[in-house]
């Protein structure tokens, strides 16, 4: 089997064609993360010549400082250098999920052009940090999956066009659990459908460190001087934060910034760390994964949602396998704002939302 992968790469171009030097972006992160000159370029495999080389060949170019060093004190970031790093955040959290999607399409080609057999699972899925580690680990193990990361709307379309195995989605736990299971009603109906759990998982208010504007709650958004980045139209998180805003009675159109929607909850992240926008509406992983501070807001439920006929299907049989499996659920769990304690749950989709409650028992998987 052939692995595709794609990262984005960018640079920036001068009206003669001059462009920044090749890694001068890259060795700029790594600043920023190592906090100097010289670790950044151990990090990349590079000389301290070569790099102090290609910081002023930028800086040449810009007509502008990108460090400020000081000797004994390492190297910062000038407010300029910081832009192109948090530029290069932002491309990444946004195109990532994307171009993981496009990678997974060109890989069905390849196994098409080269006669092998076709994915053993079709996954589309809302994106989340819990199922891009269960297609990690599918990958790891050798199950092919084809997948596609989308909308929960989408992914739940395809499932009823057959053009997927199992659906990726998110359902909170609470009052609203109702609101978005009629939301969803429609690509339902009629479908024998298991859920599998994976994890439940925090959406909060993701705010700059130390939550200088003192946002602690949905309505703090509605205040002037307050700037909100939303995730995009369509997106489960989006429709989670609508419905909870009609619940308390709050007008979208207070929020400044509310129609600004950014396509990944990393990407929102990036946003509100780069000082572009006060708050955002999303996942705890990324959040800590940008140093942002976290007001939790809901909890919900991530599942797989399957057809019956595939359940039995040795692909599913390894996906649950693994989500029993415990070094897995430690992996699941390191995820901060995940928790895996109902991993690999298997049920109706007709009993899945009524009786016990998500924390229930875990039914073993017989092994074969």
């Amino acid at each position: 089997m052939k692995q595709v992968s794609i990262r984005p790469v960018w640079t920036i171009q001068d009206a003669d064609g001059r462009t920044l030097p090749a890694r001068l972006i890259e060795l700029l992160v790594q600043v920023h993360d190592q906090g100097s000159l010289l670790l950044a370029a151990k990090q990349l495999g590079l000389s301290y010549r070569h790099a102090w080389d290609l910081v002023r060949q930028g800086e040449e170019q810009f007509g502008a400082q990108l460090l400020n060093m000081e000797r004994g004190k390492g190297s910062t970031l000038t407010p300029l250098g910081a832009r192109i790093v948090w530029a290069e955040h932002r491309i990444l959290a946004r195109l990532k999920p994307v171009l993981d999607t496009l990678a997974s399409e060109l890989e069905g080609e390849l196994r098409g052009a080269l006669r092998e057999a076709p994915a053993a699972l079709r996954l589309h899925a809302s994106h989340g940090f819990a199922i891009e580690r269960l297609i990690e680990r599918l990958s790891a193990d050798g199950v092919q999956v084809a997948f596609s990361y989308a909308s929960s709307s989408a992914a739940l379309a395809a499932l009823r066009e057959g053009d997927c195995d199992a659906a990726g989605l998110h359902v909170p736990i609470g009052p609203m659990q109702s609101t978005i299971l009629a939301h969803y009603g429609g690509w339902l109906e009629g479908l024998d459908l298991t859920l599998v759990d994976i994890a439940t998982r925090r959406q909060g208010l993701m705010v700059r460190s130390g939550n200088p504007k003192e946002i602690f709650a949905l309505g703090d958004l509605a205040r002037p001087g307050v700037r909100f980045i939303n995730r995009q139209q369509g997106s489960g998180t989006r429709l989670l934060l609508e419905g909870l805003l009609r619940a308390q009675d709050i007008a979208p159109a207070r929020i400044a910034g509310f129609e600004q929607g950014e396509y990944t909850h990393a990407a929102v992240a990036a946003y509100v760390a780069s000082g572009m926008a006060d708050v955002g509406f999303g996942l705890e992983t990324p959040a800590r994964h940008f140093k942002l501070d976290f007001v939790p807001i809901a909890s919900e439920r991530y599942f797989l949602l399957c057809r019956d006929d595939v359940m039995d299907t040795p692909p599913m049989r390894h996906v649950l396998r693994a989500l029993l499996e415990p070094a897995f659920r430690d992996t699941l769990a390191a995820l901060p704002g995940y928790d895996p304690a109902t991993a690999g749950r298997v049920s109706k989709l007709d009993q899945a939302f009524t009786g016990s409650p998500p924390d229930g028992p875990t039914p073993a998987v017989p092994p074969r």
